[in-house]
């Protein structure tokens, strides 16, 4: 089988006609210990890690997905401590990002009150960005400290929608990540997002054959090709 030509990736102006491709950087910001990392774990490496090592600073996972109407999109996912001491960090990863996670522990009040803090200091510093909140751990049930009506009425007063996850059941993980793309993307659709020279938060890339390896021309007529 001849192998498919390599594809050559350039800048281009935004277009929306099903050829164009994007990068979304999103940031999971919450308290230390919420799960970010097995809820990142379970969505790009399908499996579940209960007790993965504490974030130091930032790590950097992708995932690639497929929106309505056929555009394909990257997911660059930044996992962030949720220590006060890798604060100062975490905070210059906040302009160039498009869209935040806010999750909180189902089971932790604290976590659930301290989400206020973790949006004001996002919004302090950037005016547009997508939010979603996410409880996650919701298969505790019976630990549950937080209630699904209080979590969507922080979400309400936060312009905003809540979703119950789970990494350990592997409930509404996938749901998470695909609403908070939907949301960027509708966004951007409407122009409510603006795109800026420098800023990394979306990237607008156009896939075109290489030009070394362009599709070979069929033989002139009347010459042999024996």
């Amino acid at each position: 089988m001849e192998a498919a030509p390599e594809m050559e990736w350039e800048p281009m102006p935004l277009s929306l006609n099903g050829k164009w491709h994007y990068q979304f950087r999103i940031l999971l910001l919450g308290d230390s210990t919420v799960g970010k990392t097995s809820l990142l774990r379970r969505y790009t490496e399908r499996c579940f890690v209960p007790s993965p090592c504490p974030t130091v600073g930032v790590e950097f996972y992708s995932k690639m997905m497929e929106l309505p109407p056929g555009i394909k999109v990257k997911l660059q996912l930044w996992d962030t401590a949720g220590q006060e001491r890798f604060r100062c960090i975490t905070r210059s990863f906040y302009r160039n990002a498009v869209g935040v996670l806010l999750i909180f522990d189902m089971t932790n009040r604290r976590s659930f009150e301290n989400i206020f803090e973790w949006y004001n200091e996002v919004t302090n510093i950037m005016d547009k960005v997508i939010f979603l909140l996410v409880g996650h751990k919701c298969d505790l049930r019976s630990m549950n400290g937080i209630t699904t009506e209080e979590a969507e009425g922080m979400a309400t007063s936060l312009g905003t929608r809540f979703i119950e996850t789970s990494a350990k059941d592997n409930i509404n993980v996938d749901l998470a990540f695909e609403t908070i793309a939907n949301t960027i993307y509708k966004a951007l659709r409407n122009k409510e997002i603006d795109l800026q020279e420098g800023w990394d938060g979306v990237k607008i890339i156009h896939r075109r054959t290489s030009s070394l390896q362009r599709k070979k021309q069929p033989p002139s007529e009347g010459k042999c090709q024996c």
